[in-house]
């Protein structure tokens, strides 16, 4: 990937392109995201307990989200990424935890419900609703009990958002339509609200 598909290229390439590049300097960060994502974590095992559950991380980046919630489950966990560069820094910072080159779009790697937790964590928004579907369908084919997403849900801080205007994210409309994206998919769904505007969609496998 170059510069040339960040200007030129469809919303996939574009995304491709910025996480391949800020992936050396996003790991610097992956600290200072885990002390937030604990916090998520503990609140979401005390809502759905976790001990007993297999999870697999889509869009996995450099892995804060699935080392911190991976710490309250016995079972296996397994974090996915298309972007190479970032399993790299994932692999890095959390060499305990195995990670695969995979895209959201396409799971084929991974049989049906294979996994009981397919989560993700601020990936869904970066999308357009078509794609959001299609990632959600693949999550809840691999998903035997859950599909967790945790995203945005409320007011978005003024760093944050000037980040989703270069990506060219979707959040405003996932924001405002997610909770309904959801429930087109699943029978029983639930938002666990977080801090900062943020929160965890749940939806149950039937």
């Amino acid at each position: 990937m170059n510069i040339f598909h960040y200007f030129f290229g469809n919303d996939k390439q574009r995304a491709e392109f910025i996480f391949d590049f800020i992936a050396p300097f996003y790991g610097y960060i992956d600290n200072l995201l885990s002390d937030g994502f604990t916090k998520t974590c503990i609140k979401l095992n005390d809502e759905i307990p976790l001990s007993e559950l297999s999870i697999l991380d889509i869009g996995t980046g450099t892995g804060a989200w699935i080392s911190n919630i991976s710490k309250f489950s016995n079972k296996k966990s397994v974090g996915t990424d298309f972007s190479k560069k970032m399993l790299h820094q994932a692999k890095k910072n959390h060499p305990n935890i195995e990670f695969i080159h995979a895209d959201g779009e396409n799971l084929s790697s991974f049989e049906d419900n294979s996994y009981d937790v397919v989560t993700a964590s601020f990936v869904l928004h970066g999308m357009k609703a078509p794609e959001r579907e299609i990632v959600l369908k693949e999550m809840k084919r691999v998903a035997r009990k859950y599909v967790m997403i945790h995203d945005f849900h409320d007011k978005t801080d003024a760093f944050v958002r000037f980040l989703e205007f270069m990506e060219r994210s979707d959040y405003k409309n996932f924001k405002k339509n997610f909770r309904k994206e959801m429930s087109q998919h699943f029978d029983k769904t639930e938002l666990i609200v977080a801090k900062r505007g943020t929160g965890i969609y749940v939806g149950e496998v039937s």
